[in-house]
């Protein structure tokens, strides 16, 4: 794999992550306006599990798996 390929693909994850991490932040507000609070240990194994994702997508980056197959 190039190093234009490796780019483009952290690229794609801090898309990924950025993407799922802005999801995150509007529950919050929508649940702020409706009077309702998460915890912090919610709020903390949301982190992690954004973290596991993004980590997921960088090993399958480098070993050149393909993270989800829609066509077999």
């Amino acid at each position: 794999m190039s190093v234009g390929g490796i780019l483009l693909g952290l690229i794609n994850v801090g898309i990924v992550v950025a993407v799922l991490l802005l999801v995150g932040v509007i529950v919050l507000w929508i649940m702020g306006l409706l009077g309702v609070s998460m915890p912090a240990e919610a709020r903390k194994l949301y982190i992690v599990i954004v973290a596991l994702v993004a980590l997921y997508l960088i090993v399958a980056l480098l070993l050149g798996l393909p993270t989800v197959r829609i066509i077999h």
